[in-house]
């Protein structure tokens, strides 16, 4: 028996019912308690991007926080993953990866307020926050095991999976069949890179982040668009082919081996976290260093991250497979993608290299903060630069291991970062409504201040008016 099918069983065993069970139910029970608050307040959460005041503590801008979580959120996962999605489970593996999205809304906004209620000052005096601390400091010191869980597995899915390996792999790949670069030559850029920008800590990676995130899922999506407007014809028999095989089995065709609808449910749902981290627990790591006085704010603006990377970025992906005909074909991963642009227009394929060059990069400057923040719950900041100096290394290593069994890991080590951080989301859902509630309550009553501020300019002008007529 060899590594990778040893990695498989492993792999569908973990992602098995209980965990898509627990996935799901945690977002559909948060979603009920908050009252739909993913749909009700997503004007308001989308408003408060850039423009929330930063007011309070915190270390950068509730902007440069969701770039962050954006930088390793909108990586690898929205195309090659995506790909790797409907390769596995066919077109209904889309459904339920925007399913799993909707709930994930609600999921991540619970995270990115718990994480910003319980954080707390490092020895650097840097803030520190995320799932260990929530469940640690919300859920009380009895279940400090499972916080520590949590963080080890985090350390173990910065170097060993999403934050390494998939993405070094990805570009290298990549930039070979596009411009044909050598992997060494490749590997060596990547490296420099990411020293460059992640010694100087969270500070260095927020300030890239948002100069490239905004460019980066701009182009990609007008990319997107060019081709679905290109392939316009096609567009009703995808759709009908994603919610057929959302609840069907799809036939083989072509390349395609034929997928049954747990194979479609569970290849969307895990292929949805991997590109998103809802339920994850990643995110909220950085959402925790925003300058914010609100928790409930930063949920809003961290709930975002789901919106825009799975309900556009990976929807446009998918459907560009689909409307194209790529999706039934023998490429794997981001060949298929890399293809399905190319037969819009020339320059398709080298577009999507640069927008996978630029999803990847950010991708491992996000997920070297989140593990660090992890090893300094664990073993303190003394740990933080011998921690980056290992992570820069296994970047320059990842573009020679094989892709089969890295895709595999990192599903792996999700699951095991995403099991403690769902319970604890579980147990604190009373603390998230409470906090909601008065951060609403606090919003309604400055708009009642408002309204009565200008009733009283308004009343002052008037009497004002009415003065200088009866004098003239």
């Amino acid at each position: 028996m060899n590594l990778v099918h040893v990695l498989e069983t492993i792999d569908s065993w973990i992602w098995g019912a209980p965990l898509l069970i627990l996935v799901m139910g945690t977002g559909l029970w948060l979603t009920i308690r908050l009252k739909l608050l993913q749909v009700i307040r997503l004007p308001l959460a989308l408003k408060l991007i850039g423009k929330a005041p930063d007011e309070g503590s915190g270390d950068v801008s509730s902007f440069g926080a969701l770039s962050t979580a954006l930088a390793a959120t909108v990586g690898t996962g929205s195309i090659v993953g995506v790909a790797t999605a409907i390769k596995l489970g066919g077109p209904g593996s889309l459904f339920w990866m925007l399913v799993a999205a909707f709930f994930g809304m609600a999921t991540k906004y619970a995270e990115g307020l718990l994480s910003v209620k319980y954080r707390v000052k490092d020895r650097n005096g840097q803030f520190s926050g995320g799932p260990m601390y929530y469940i640690e400091n919300g859920l009380g010191r009895r279940f400090k095991p499972l916080a520590m869980l949590f963080a080890f597995s985090g350390v173990l899915v910065a170097l060993f999976g999403i934050g390494t390996f998939p993405q070094v792999k990805a570009i290298v790949s990549s930039t070979e069949s596009s411009f044909g670069v050598p992997t060494v030559v490749t590997a060596i850029i990547i490296s420099v890179l990411t020293a460059v920008v992640t010694i100087g800590g969270l500070k260095s990676i927020a300030k890239v982040s948002t100069k490239i995130v905004p460019f980066m899922s701009g182009l990609y999506i007008v990319v997107c668009l060019i081709v679905l407007i290109k392939f316009a014809g096609e567009l009703p028999h995808a759709i009908a082919l994603v919610l057929q095989g959302a609840f069907s089995t799809t036939s083989a065709t072509g390349g395609f081996a034929g997928a049954t609808i747990m194979l479609a449910m569970r290849s969307g749902v895990a292929r949805g976290i991997f590109a998103n981290e809802a339920g994850l627990g990643s995110a909220p790591i950085a959402a925790a260093a925003a300058k914010t006085k609100w928790p409930a704010e930063q949920g809003l603006i961290s709930m975002t991250g789901v919106f825009i990377d799975t309900m556009i970025i990976c929807n446009l992906t998918g459907f560009t497979l689909l409307v194209t005909g790529i999706w039934s074909g023998n490429d794997d991963g981001g060949l298929m993608t890399q293809h399905a642009f190319s037969s819009a227009f020339p320059a398709g394929a080298e577009l999507v290299t640069i927008s996978l060059i630029l999803f990847a990069f950010t991708t491992i400057l996000g997920w070297n903060y989140y593990g660090e923040r992890c090893v300094e719950y664990l073993l303190g900041v003394k740990w933080i630069k011998p921690y980056r100096y290992l992570f820069i290394a296994l970047v320059a290593g990842g573009a020679f291991i094989k892709l089969e069994a890295i895709w595999l890991l990192a599903d792996i080590f999700n699951a095991m970062m995403a099991f403690p951080n769902l319970i604890a989301l579980l147990g604190l859902s009373g603390i998230v409504v409470a906090e909601t509630r008065t951060y609403m309550d606090s919003l309604n009553s400055s708009k009642k201040k408002g309204i009565l501020a200008g009733a009283s300019v308004g009343a002052a002008i008037q009497v004002e008016e009415k003065g200088h007529t009866v004098n003239s």
